[in-house]
């Protein structure tokens, strides 16, 4: 009876727990400011230099800022900073990345986040004002024009690139036609021919794909 009453107490303590969040992981593309908010207007908390990894806990549904830890130290960045491995290849942590990528999408709630993050910190003094920070919009608004500019410009980059290898790719179709044409022509000529009156049969061999019919 102890033996059930441990073992129904032990798989309750496991269901009570609360449920740990999975971090992507994510490399700095540039030297970067890791900052107390999703945006440039909130207190930088620390640099993230170049190249340096990161763990990204979630980011913005509407535009490409993440939640992220460094060195023990939590706070936001661009995602025009942030490139994870997705398919053999690193690519910007922009939106249409993180499901495939295991991203989840988060809110910022400034309170709780500071409440949790920031109570050892000069700028956590001055809350007050940036809770009420009027330039948040006005940079969203910017994060997203240049997140569609981008997407225009990869896939115009996609398109040259792609027209570019059709031409390359012609001139060489057309020359393996050419040497495919030149090597049964020839293999024609070297073949042994026997006459039945006016008309000339050419020798076929058992497999030779030229004289099936």
């Amino acid at each position: 009876m102890t033996r059930v009453f441990l073992r129904a107490a032990a798989v309750c303590a496991l269901l009570l727990m609360p449920a740990v969040a999975l971090a992507a992981e994510g490399f700095a593309t540039a030297n970067v400011n890791m900052r107390s908010g999703p945006s440039t207007y909130y207190p930088a908390v620390t640099v993230i230099p170049a190249g340096e990894s990161v763990e990204i806990h979630g980011c913005l549904s509407d535009r490409p800022w993440c939640d992220v830890s460094f060195y023990g130290g939590r706070g936001w960045v661009a995602g025009r900073y942030v490139q994870a491995a997705y398919r053999s290849r690193r690519v910007y942590v922009e939106p249409e990345y993180y499901r495939p990528l295991g991203i989840p999408t988060v809110v910022f709630e400034f309170d709780s986040y500071w409440d949790r993050n920031y109570r050892g910190r000069d700028f956590y003094r001055e809350r007050d004002r940036w809770r009420h920070d009027r330039n948040w919009n006005r940079e969203r608004e910017r994060d997203l024009r240049e997140w569609q500019r981008r997407q225009v410009r990869e896939r115009r980059n996609w398109e040259r690139d792609r027209e570019r290898e059709w031409r390359e790719w012609e001139p060489e179709r057309g020359r393996d036609a050419d040497r495919w044409r030149r090597r049964i022509e020839r293999a024609e000529g070297e073949r042994p021919h026997r006459y039945e009156g006016q008309r000339t049969v050419v020798e076929c061999e058992i497999g030779d794909f030229r004289c099936q019919e």
